[in-house]
């Protein structure tokens, strides 16, 4: 199934998939999740992330930043040692989500989703590709590093997951103008955890 999921290339095409695949469940666990995106795709798997840290109904869950925080950190720091096919333990892709809020969270980023996918385009592509790919996977590990201190200070762990999900959607559209964005986000959000 990795070789059909690496043909995602917009943000509506994710959440095609992954509401196809779980449609049917009564829990999403992260292991459905990760089935859909494929484990061996960094940029959906970033996007979700992102995106999951991002939605009101299921970010907002105590607990959920910092699982998706050592989510990002497995997948970065693999990518960052070489390795192409990411290994997740048990433990983490059984954690769950009840269906109606996944599915709400998905209905709540739909919308924008058309826009978004508008606006995406291959440019600048030295930074998704190479030493920019590496140096997007650097600073997701230390977003993912501070991910549970973020859970604490208001609003922090919002600015992770727009970062997050500006780097995969910059993977995944290889737009290397929404890995500046991602940059400059996360520095933001770096110094309003820090002031």
């Amino acid at each position: 199934m990795d070789d059909e999921i690496q043909q995602i290339s917009t943000l509506e095409q994710l959440l095609d998939r992954l509401e196809a695949s779980t449609r049917e469940a009564r829990q999403v666990s992260l292991e459905m999740i990760v089935e859909a995106v494929g484990s061996r795709s960094f940029g959906p798997l970033l996007l979700v992330a992102g995106l999951i840290t991002l939605a009101p109904l299921i970010g907002d869950i105590p607990g959920v930043p910092t699982i998706m925080g050592i989510l990002v950190l497995l997948v970065s720091g693999q990518l960052l040692v070489g390795r192409r096919h990411f290994w997740l333990p048990k433990w983490l892709l059984g954690r769950s989500v009840e269906s109606g809020k996944f599915t709400r969270g998905i209905y709540w980023v739909r919308r924008p989703a058309r826009v978004i996918d508008k606006l995406l385009k291959p440019r600048l592509v030295m930074l998704v590709h190479g030493a920019g790919l590496y140096a997007v996977a650097a600073t997701c590990c230390l977003i993912a590093l501070a991910m549970p201190l973020m859970e604490v200070v208001p609003f922090s762990a919002n600015g992770a997951g727009a970062a997050l999900t500006l780097f995969g959607l910059a993977l995944i559209a290889r737009d290397g103008l929404l890995v500046l964005i991602g940059f400059v986000l996360m520095l933001g959000t770096a110094g309003l955890i820090i002031y």
